[in-house]
């Protein structure tokens, strides 16, 4: 079992990005939060093996979230699916030792991508 918990303030994000997860993963446990702050929250209680989360949301960001979890947990698998493609973000976010960056909008050729990296770990 592969616990993924899936961070974006939108539902339509959020459904559409475990659709495509469990696509590739069949044995994928997927929980939900709604802001960077649900995300902590839940980070904590469910300790999950990787974390899909977006950058921007209302209370805490993902920029903000993701320190939150390094600080926490230094070992996080954290993927990043955010639509703010410009240059300086996406370094800004490597330089948080992130697993990957992917642009949305997700779609099957990118879910493929990450489920190989979740995956990778968990054979």
């Amino acid at each position: 079992m592969v616990k993924i918990l899936i961070v974006d303030d939108s539902v339509f994000s959020r459904k559409i990005t475990a659709t495509l997860i469990r696509k590739y993963i069949d044995d994928a446990d997927i929980y939900y939060a709604v802001d960077g702050q649900d995300g902590f929250i839940k980070y904590k209680e469910i300790k999950p093996d990787c974390v899909l989360l977006d950058l921007l949301m209302p209370k805490v960001g993902g920029v903000e979230l993701i320190g939150m979890i390094k600080k926490y947990d230094e070992h996080a698998k954290i993927i990043v699916l955010s639509a703010d493609v410009q240059k300086n973000v996406h370094e800004e976010i490597n330089a948080l030792n992130v697993l990957y960056f992917i642009n949305k909008p997700f779609n099957d050729e990118k879910a493929k991508l990450i489920c190989g990296l979740i995956g990778a770990g968990h054979e």
